[in-house]
């Protein structure tokens, strides 16, 4: 499963939706989906992420298509941005 960036039609909120790895030994919630949100104050610039929240494939899936219906885009922008160490 893949990283999505979606952007909102003023260009100024962006979320995150990427897998989550758990690596506490006791997980309930094995298919997770991480949902990482925050700001964008200048194009060139790192958002200021303001937050994140784990939630299930379906409700990540649910929160997704909503956003698309409101207008968000999906946008490669900012992957250099959140890419991890070493990869």
């Amino acid at each position: 499963m893949e990283k999505f960036t979606l952007i909102n039609k003023a260009r100024s909120r962006i979320k995150v939706f990427e897998p989550f790895e758990d690596s506490s030994k006791n997980s309930y919630m094995v298919n997770a989906i991480l949902i990482s949100y925050g700001c964008v104050f200048k194009r060139s610039s790192k958002p200021v992420m303001k937050g994140s929240r784990v939630e299930s494939i379906e409700e990540a899936r649910n929160e997704y298509k909503k956003l698309l219906e409101q207008g968000w885009e999906k946008t490669y922008r900012f992957n250099s941005f959140f890419k991890k160490n070493g990869g």
